[in-house]
């Protein structure tokens, strides 16, 4: 017998469109998730909230020039490193807002994950701007979604307060970054910390009850 999702361990990965580290980790977690048998759930929010909570008027890669120039070495380093495809945008960090609320809106959809790769696609490999309207559109639209009715939903005052909760809840996380993950409360913080928050959902899952002598292997294969 297969192990029900109930016991099937998971992380939840927190992320904000504007954090190149946030694109690596996303560019990287579903295949390492499945080697490690976990389920990923995608948490967008906002990071500009979080940063004014502590007195920043903008990101600290700003703030701070010599830490932002290391930074953007950095992700041009990993990306090689991870050979994921990487083009620095030209504007840093960008707007979010409206694939923020879309996100959410797909948050537990089977869209909502190709969407978040989309647009982070379009800031970090083809720098778009992801706020635009029309790119929102055009990508909406090419995962053969109904753009203009998704567009008017995250126009809703509904949906302005989902993300407004949204970032309440990751503020009482006590998440001050992005990307973060958590494993059953645990906290884990940075794409660096990605391969360590899957060891431990793997080490804190509930044990899978062993199959029934009878039963037919090959048909747990293909369940898994």
């Amino acid at each position: 017998m297969s192990a029900s999702s109930s016991d099937t361990p998971r992380i939840d990965m927190w992320f904000d469109f504007a954090s190149p580290y946030s694109y690596l980790a996303i560019e990287r977690i579903d295949s390492l998730a499945r080697g490690a048998g976990v389920k990923v759930a995608l948490r967008p929010f906002l990071l500009g909230p979080i940063f004014q909570a502590q007195g920043w008027n903008d990101s600290p890669f700003r703030l701070f020039p010599g830490k932002g120039a290391y930074m953007m070495r950095d992700i041009a380093r990993l990306a090689e490193k991870y050979g994921v495809v990487y083009n620095r945008p030209r504007l840093f960090p960008r707007m979010s807002v409206l694939p923020a609320r879309i996100a959410l809106l797909g948050q537990d959809e089977s869209w909502g994950r190709d969407f978040c790769v989309a647009v982070f696609r379009a800031n970090f490999q083809h720098d778009l701007d992801i706020q635009s309207e029309d790119v929102v559109h055009d990508l909406l639209t090419g995962l053969s979604l109904d753009a203009d009715a998704l567009i008017a939903r995250a126009k809703t005052e509904a949906a302005k307060e989902a993300l407004r909760k949204q970032v309440d809840r990751a503020r009482n996380l006590g998440l001050f970054g992005a990307p973060t993950f958590f494993v059953e409360g645990e906290m884990f913080w940075g794409n660096d910390r990605l391969e360590d928050a899957l060891d431990w959902a793997r080490r804190v899952a509930p044990a899978t009850p062993a199959p029934h002598a009878s039963q037919d292997f090959s048909s747990l294969h293909h369940q898994q």
